[in-house]
């Protein structure tokens, strides 16, 4: 249904994130060559205070392709809020902090209001703020300074797959040029469940390196859901707010 489509374009970049938190600095990967990338990569992250803008959002699934317009803002490490709207008309606002997540849609008139770990009881898998953060601004999901990872080079880039086996299996592409993620893929075999992410483009603003076109396929039990971002502006260090109250009126979405 049309509500449960603007709902899945808003909350998946919440949903496909899996794991721990920002770690130390120091890095655990002992290859020289290895941990120089890794090292570039986090050397080359977005140094920014605030970031807003304006993003497109394409969900497609077997039968349904739906877009939506979002206005977004960030403070980095602290908030991300969005707001999507429709032909012109608002529909929906997101606004997510480290220990919390909010979201309310007018078409329906339902909300949430709660925290990742009822997120992540609802889904089964652990999620958290920076794993999004990162998700949005082109740097890996997980962290690649927590763990020995073994490096694989080739045309495409650095490839990096850890050395000790998970129940998520993961897979990074970092460009041998800007050092920012190109491919990132997770994947929970036991659930048949996966998440890929690709970086077509980056742009440079203000001296920053910054995605410009990001696309998510989520594949569960047999099903896919694509989503495509495009960054249409992004502007930095701008004063921003994030305004967000849930109407009155409205139905709590359960997730229990």
């Amino acid at each position: 249904m049309f509500k449960n489509n603007i709902a899945l374009i808003c909350l998946t970049l919440i949903l496909v994130s899996c794991g721990g938190g920002r770690a130390t600095k120091e890095i655990a990967t002992k290859n020289a060559k290895a941990a120089n990338v890794i090292a570039r990569h986090y050397d080359n992250e977005a140094d920014f205070k605030t970031a807003s803008g304006k993003l497109r959002a394409v969900y497609q699934t077997e039968d349904r392709t739906q877009s939506v317009n979002l206005s977004f803002r960030m403070e980095k490490d602290k908030a991300i809020w969005m707001s999507a709207t429709v032909l012109g008309f608002p529909v929906a606002k997101v606004y997510i902090t480290p220990t919390s997540v909010s979201y309310y849609e007018k078409i329906s008139k339902s909300y949430f209001d709660g925290d990742f770990s009822l997120v992540s009881e609802w889904l089964g898998t652990p999620l958290d703020f920076q794993k999004l953060q990162n998700l949005l601004i082109g740097q890996t999901i997980y962290n690649l300074r927590e763990e020995p990872y073994r490096m694989e080079q080739s045309a495409r880039g650095y490839q990096f797959l850890p050395e000790e086996v998970s129940a998520v299996e993961r897979m990074f592409l970092i460009d041998p040029t800007n050092y920012k993620a190109t491919a990132q893929q997770l994947a929970q075999t036991s659930e048949n469940r996966s998440v890929t992410i690709t970086y077509s483009d980056y742009q440079t603003i203000d001296g920053r390196i910054f995605p410009d076109n990001i696309k998510i396929i989520a594949n569960e039990g047999g099903e896919s859901t694509n989503i495509d971002i495009t960054y249409r502006s992004v502007e930095f260090n701008q004063e921003v707010s994030f305004p967000f109250d849930i109407p009155s009126g409205y139905d709590e979405i359960s997730v229990r």
